[in-house]
């Protein structure tokens, strides 16, 4: 009789162990431990060290199930006595998904990606005064670059004509809803949100202004960010209507700035760099792409696009010039494979500055000119 209650107390405590590692694994879309999202079922773990664990899914669908539980499957292995793991999936009821819901919407805060503490992330507006500069290639693999450095990083693609990181991710699919907040879509260790999941990929988006800033907005707001270490907004070429709109859904934004060595470039660039300093807008500095041209077989440097674009804004306005992107044939290839190059050919010379680029990047610091101070008149008794 003891020795059997023995083994019932040991197969307790196993059963304890292995809920809190289950409870402790972070969710790849939500960024929070199954424990807090309520998503884990039933435990069991029988006397031969075999466990047992329902992770109680979302949504029965969900794309990223087998990430999860193998992700769970690791976590109750490494528990003192468990020689073997077994992971099932169940489905939310819909009074858990909207108990969830709700808890999420209490975490969100007015910014995108706030803490409830009030910690902001930075917050880059990735801009270029035209198009066909390697905008969206740099938001990628900068977004890439600092998610292995351990952060957590968000994207959206404000490019909402000519949105293009779905490809350069990899990823073709909808956001998974929940009591009206979107999930960013994960890849490659990045959250993304982007236009291009709620379009088929030949579907031309024709929006006038009103529209841009609603859908700007939502993709923002209605998304649930989590938390994050840094934003990045891939907008639109130009200093049009999506420029206006995130200096008013994100006031702390800092711009980075995209262009060519090229004259044409510069002149551009030079448009969108005045329009955020005329603004207050913090310029966190300016990236050159296409600086040179990499010959595949030998290794040569040619400058095709000509040189010191990039150093000559950034003189004007300033700035650092964060660095200058060569153009090679690793980079080109995974665009076209749907792999930042910074994680598929890190040794690769484009993927090496970006990489750096990353490492560096300054913190936004928002100028206070123009901006009302929270300042509070404190009054004399006397008057």
């Amino acid at each position: 009789m003891t020795a059997v209650l023995g083994r019932r107390a040991g197969t307790e405590v196993a059963v304890d162990q292995v809920r809190a590692a289950v409870a402790a694994v972070t969710d790849p879309e939500l960024g929070l431990p199954l424990g807090e999202l309520g998503m884990v079922g039933d435990v069991r773990v029988g006397r031969t060290g075999r466990a047992q664990v329902t992770v109680r899914l979302t949504t029965p669908n969900c794309p990223l199930a087998t990430e999860l539980t193998t992700a769970v499957a690791h976590a109750v292995r490494q528990v003192p006595g468990i020689r073997q793991a077994t992971v099932r999936t169940g489905a939310m009821s819909v009074r858990e998904r909207t108990e969830l819901a709700d808890r999420l919407r209490r975490r969100r805060a007015p910014a995108a990606g706030s803490t409830p503490g009030g910690r902001q992330p930075a917050v880059y507006a990735v801009a270029s005064g035209k198009g066909g500069v390697g905008k969206s290639t740099l938001t990628a693999n900068l977004a890439a670059a600092l998610a292995a450095q351990g952060k957590r990083i968000g994207v959206v693609d404000a490019d909402v004509w000519g949105y293009s990181l779905p490809q350069l991710f990899g990823v073709r699919r909808s956001p998974v809803v929940l009591g009206g907040a979107m999930l960013p879509v994960p890849a490659h260790g990045v959250l993304l949100m982007s236009v291009g999941f709620f379009v088929d990929d030949d579907s031309p988006v024709v929006w006038r202004g009103p529209m841009l800033h609603k859908a700007l907005e939502q993709l923002l707001r209605d998304t649930h960010w989590g938390t994050l270490d840094a934003l990045l907004v891939d907008l639109p070429p130009g200093t049009g209507d999506a420029a206006l709109s995130l200096t008013e859904l994100l006031p702390d934004a800092a711009l980075l700035a995209v262009t060519t060595p090229q004259k044409t470039a510069q002149v551009v660039a030079r448009r969108m760099v005045r329009m955020a300093a005329d603004a207050g807008m913090p310029i966190a500095g300016v990236v050159e792409n296409m600086s040179a041209s990499i010959c595949p077989g030998c290794g040569g440097r040619s400058t095709p696009f000509g040189d010191g674009g990039g150093a000559l804004i950034a003189e004007e306005f300033g700035v650092p010039l964060l660095g200058r992107v060569p153009l090679d044939a690793e980079l080109r290839r995974a665009g076209d494979a749907g792999t930042p190059v910074v994680l598929a050919a890190p040794q690769a010379a484009s993927a090496c500055e970006l990489t750096r680029i990353a490492a560096a990047l300054p913190s936004p610091r928002r100028s206070i000119a123009r901006r009302p101070l929270p300042l509070e008149v404190i009054r004399s008794p006397g008057g």
